[in-house]
Formats: structure tokens, sequence, C-alpha cells
């Protein structure tokens, strides 16, 4: 099992976390570079519990896959990403994509703001980090200022 010491290069590791440990993960790490292609997701709800394993998958089938990024050519500390989302994986609800101070510690990170591009989920502020290479995990906010927003779940995104 991934300790916090050790680095996550498999998503399915970070399920058998606790929520703290993968705040301690997330604290410890740098936010890397903005991500560019197809990125696999993998939802963390109910982290280190016998029931997250199940809720992943079945998260991945039937509503969230990952997303997949794309850099700004004239601004490259910028971008946009597209969910993938459903059984098919259509890519729909997007966000801008930079970096910015996170809400969780005030470090860098990498912003996934949802709050100018979407209708339907324009309360959540997505963070990630880079946590080995080609791996993020994020932390999902809902609420458009950080004193009134409320932390929701972790995710992975494997490159």
């Amino acid at each position: 099992m991934a300790t916090t010491n050790q680095p996550v290069t498999d998503p399915e590791q970070f399920l058998k976390l606790s929520s703290d440990q993968l705040d301690d993960i997330f604290r410890a790490s740098q936010p890397g570079e903005i991500p560019v292609g197809q990125g696999e997701g993998t939802a963390i709800i109910a982290p280190g519990t016998a029931i997250s394993d199940d809720i992943a998958r079945f998260v991945h089938i039937f509503s969230w896959k990952g997303k997949v990024f794309e850099r700004d050519t004239v601004n490259p500390g910028h971008g946009w990403l597209k969910n993938r989302i459903l059984l098919l994986g259509h890519k729909a609800i997007i966000a801008q994509v930079y970096k910015g101070e996170s809400w969780f510690d005030g470090k860098d990170c990498i912003i996934l703001d949802y709050s100018h591009t979407s209708i339907v989920a324009q309360w959540i502020r997505d963070e990630i980090r880079e946590v080995s290479p080609g791996v993020f995990l994020g932390l999902v906010f809902w609420g458009k200022e950080k004193e009134k927003s409320h932390r929701l779940i972790h995710f992975a995104l494997k490159f």
C-alpha cells in the first residue's frame, strides 16, 4: 500500500489512503506543468474504506471518465479542458485551466475553473498537482469564493 512518503504512480493506490493522507500528498506536491491530452480519471469518494474501489469503478463506467486538456498556444500558462462523461465518454463541461493559488493551502496549483464556461458546473473549482510523472491528484470545491466554498471530494488523473 502507498504511503505519503512513496510516490503514487497508479491512481488506484489513492483509494486505499485516508482523506488526511491524500491531503498530505496534495500539500507536499508541486503543481507541475498544465497537462496536455487525455487523462484517465479516478473519482476518490470515501477514500480508505471498503467501498472506495467499487464507487470509483461505478463512477468511471457510468458518469465521469476523465478530462481532455488543451494548452492555449498564445498563452502557454493557460488552457482549457473538457470532461469525458457518460457511457461513451462524450466530451462536455468545459473549464478554463491556469496556475494560481490553492484554496486548500495557499500554495501554487493548477486550477480548473468552471465558473465562466459552464452553466451546469459553474459552482465547481478543481485544483490539481502532479504527484508523480503524469499522475495528478485533485480536489473539488463547491463555491465561487474561497471563504464560502466547501471541499467535496478528491480525484486523480493519469496521463
